[in-house]
């Protein structure tokens, strides 16, 4: 027998301790070399851990331990043989389809193996719990196949499609259940730095509204142009990202974070970008904004938003950001005050579209407005220096040109002012 020892590889700089999220292999089970074994939560990110060599698994923790950087957490017999698949070449005769019917009756008529009672059984994985709070269901309308009789997504999606029926609004009396859920490691890190930012900062939030009838023009007339030459979409995002990086030259205070009794002002534009994951609101991290193209921005945010989907987002691609966009809007928010993301000083907060009357020229226009939230650190920024922040980005945005040539309008450097 030969056994591999397969211990918790760092997931990052700082980070100390892991925990074991979910087993996504049974005891016992035989595992190829770098199938995905198990999902680790750390206090930046959720990773998924690969079998280092072939062979049968043996836990040495339990799902929801937490577990030291290098510690052993299970072991693999490399020595053991993959299991046999039967092949069947020859035609099957009608005495064997018989012998196999009966063998398939008896299966399903079979009882199954009573599933081992633990904290786990009934309790929905992540994943599971997101979508099953998404179409109103209940834990006791899923059976839960995964170890020790945890519901999986597979579970959910499997039952939703069988159909499941939905209590009567004429005799149902409503639901009087309750469960818990152990908070991750993940979840309990944020909860801790948001009341920290709320605690620590002078946090104050402006706003202001952008009619974004100019960006919308110039995204339809050369969105298709543009994906089919940068084999990408053309997004908002990257609008806004490009305004961000040019009004953060102008206000570099906006751009800077405090350490300790000095400011560090940043020659440079990390800006974060907040999606949603599965695992929750992630921040992945544009590295120097500042110099890329809007084709760039828009491939660089489609690449990390696919990997925090896919959970395989990396704790250093989501650290060291000097300023971060949130998009509430895509799930319908109007208006909101964003919370800073630490270390830095501001955050910009985007909203959904609507159509509003507006004055345009003395006249009552229908427009499609967005508002917009700038949080920042009094500490650091002052108000007239975050309203003029603000109004830099709304100016750009309305007027798309002086994203192309800078804070300037055209015609100022045409004329040399």
């Amino acid at each position: 027998m030969s056994l591999l020892e397969m211990k918790v590889p760092s997931p990052g700089e700082s980070i100390s301790e892991v925990e074991i999220a979910a087993w996504l292999v049974s005891e016992g089970d035989y595992v190829e070399k770098d199938q995905a074994i198990a999902e680790v939560d750390s206090d930046k990110a959720t990773l998924e851990l690969p079998a280092e060599e072939s062979g049968t698994i043996q836990f040495k923790a339990e799902e929801g331990d937490v577990v030291q950087v290098g510690q052993v957490v299970c072991v693999i017999d490399t020595s053991a043989k993959a299991p046999e698949t039967a092949v069947v070449t020859a035609p099957v005769t009608e005495a064997k389809k018989e012998v196999k019917e009966a063998a398939i009756i008896e299966k399903e008529t079979a009882k199954p193996e009573p599933i081992k009672s633990t904290y786990a059984t009934g309790v929905p994985s992540p994943a599971a719990a997101k979508i099953m709070s998404e179409n109103n269901v209940q834990v006791g309308q899923v059976s839960g196949t995964g170890k020790d009789g945890r519901i999986l997504k597979s579970d959910v999606l499997n039952a939703l499609s069988g159909g499941i029926e939905m209590p009567s609004t004429d005799s149902w009396s409503g639901s009087r259940e309750v469960s818990r859920e152990k908070l991750s490691m993940l979840r309990r890190k944020i909860a801790e730095r948001l009341v920290s930012v709320k605690n620590e900062t002078a946090m104050l939030t402006t706003f202001n509204e952008i009619d974004m009838k100019p960006i919308m023009d110039l995204r339809k007339k050369y969105k298709e142009a543009f994906a089919k030459k940068h084999e990408v979409n053309l997004g908002f995002m990257s609008f806004f990202t490009k305004a961000v990086t040019e009004a953060l030259q102008i206000y570099p205070s906006v751009n800077a974070q405090i350490d300790g009794k000095e400011i560090i002002l940043h020659e440079y534009a990390d800006i974060g970008i907040a999606v949603s994951s599965p695992k929750g609101l992630m921040v992945p991290v544009v590295r120097n904004a500042e110099s890329m193209s809007l084709a760039e921005i828009e491939r660089e945010i489609k690449r990390l938003a696919i990997k925090a989907r896919d959970g395989k987002i990396t704790p250093d691609e989501m650290t060291g950001g000097t300023f971060t966009i949130t998009n509430g809007g895509v799930f319908g928010s109007m208006l909101s005050t964003p919370i800073i993301n630490p270390p830095q000083s501001a955050i910009l907060g985007m909203h959904n579209i609507v159509e509003r009357p507006v004055a345009i020229g003395g006249q009552v226009e229908i427009r499609p407005i967005m508002y917009l939230a700038l949080s920042y650190d009094h500490r650091i920024i002052d108000g007239k220096e975050s309203v003029s922040f603000l109004v830099k980005v709304k100016e750009m945005l309305e007027n798309p040109d002086k994203m192309i040539f800078g804070s300037k309008d055209p015609k100022e450097i045409l004329l040399g002012l």
